[in-house]
């Protein structure tokens, strides 16, 4: 039988997008195709084409920085890109601004990471309708005005650690703690619902949650609460590692963190990672979440320098990274 009780702590692959074929086709939307307008999309391999990247938010979150680090290695691979980069540090109003910005600065195409999606949507859409084909990164907007998605399977992810807590972390059943991410991203509700169908059935009570908004600090901060409120908690399932490593320092705090299970998701593959910390065993368990950085600058090409269609969505590859694995995982995800 499985438990929730809910309490309140203040603090694949899609259908090909129709794009012209020939090189220096203008028309209103190079996404949607058919209309007239201004924009000419696909110059060949002999234009130069400004690309505008926003950011959500890089302050205190890896996985963006990674992001934007891994779209930098991939452009330079394409001697015909020059990406512009706007970090909105976790405001909605200042990336729209960021994005109209890039919109008077006439480039030729925009990948985005939103900060929420329902904020963001507009302003993406704005620039889709203008003909700017647009590629948003790991989280969604709303509706279908944009050129591609690419990032992985928030909800499977989500299922995948509910099976692992429910299966290998704690197989006799327990109690444990739910730190989520950004509360208007849809990675933290995908990740939420995935892991409520991964325990359904099984004897995993959630006795909490709280919004981490993807931040170690604000994780630790909402674990020293929860530790007070539920100090007989097993486990902890965050939304990404950033929290999850928080969580384990506050656990840490009050001499809990060899009796408490944690669960992440990212898993970069760096010296401060998730990966890393799977390995050191502070992590139960993780899940390679891929930024989708050398995917964009490879669609970008695709569409600007060849002429060619993307998909409408692009699903990632995840994988569970366990103490067994994790070494070679990191690894072969070119950890150095």
């Amino acid at each position: 039988m499985r438990f929730r009780v809910r309490t309140a702590i203040a603090l694949t692959v899609g259908l090909p997008l129709t794009l012209s074929a020939a090189c220096g086709t203008t028309h209103e939307n190079s996404g949607q195709g058919g209309q007239s307008g201004t924009h000419t999309a696909c110059k060949g391999s002999g234009g130069h084409y400004l690309i505008g990247m926003s950011q959500a938010n890089l302050a205190g979150e890896p996985y963006r920085q990674q992001m934007d680090d891994d779209i930098r290695a991939a452009a330079k691979g394409v001697p015909q890109f020059d990406v512009k980069f706007a970090d909105a540090a976790a405001d909605n109003v200042r990336q729209q601004n960021d994005v109209d910005n890039y919109l008077t600065q006439r480039i030729d195409l925009l990948i985005i990471s939103p900060n929420e999606a329902t904020p963001l949507t507009a302003v993406v859409k704005k620039a889709y309708d203008k003909g700017i084909p647009v590629l948003v990164l790991d989280r969604k907007v709303d509706g279908d005005s944009y050129t591609s998605f690419i990032g992985a399977d928030n909800k499977q992810i989500g299922k995948q650690a509910g099976e692992f807590m429910a299966d290998t972390v704690l197989p006799k059943g327990g109690k444990i703690v739910e730190l989520k991410g950004l509360a208007g991203s849809t990675p933290a509700h995908e990740r939420s619902d995935g892991f409520d169908e991964g325990i359904a059935g099984k004897s995993i009570q959630i006795v909490a949650t709280a919004d981490g908004d993807w931040l170690r600090e604000k994780g630790q901060q909402q674990m020293d609460a929860l530790l007070k409120a539920h100090p007989d908690i097993q486990a902890v399932y965050a939304e990404n590692d950033e929290m999850a490593e928080g969580a384990y320092l506050a656990a840490q705090s009050v001499g809990r963190a060899g009796d408490i299970r944690f669960i992440g998701i990212d898993g970069l593959p760096i010296a401060a990672g998730g990966i890393k910390a799977v390995e050191a065993g502070r992590l139960a368990a993780t899940f390679v979440y891929p930024t989708g950085g050398s995917e964009a600058i490879a669609a970008a090409k695709k569409i600007l320098v060849d002429c060619q269609p993307v998909d409408k969505k692009q699903t990632l590859p995840t994988q569970l990274v366990t103490k067994d694995n994790a070494a070679a995982v990191y690894k072969a995800n070119g950890g150095s």
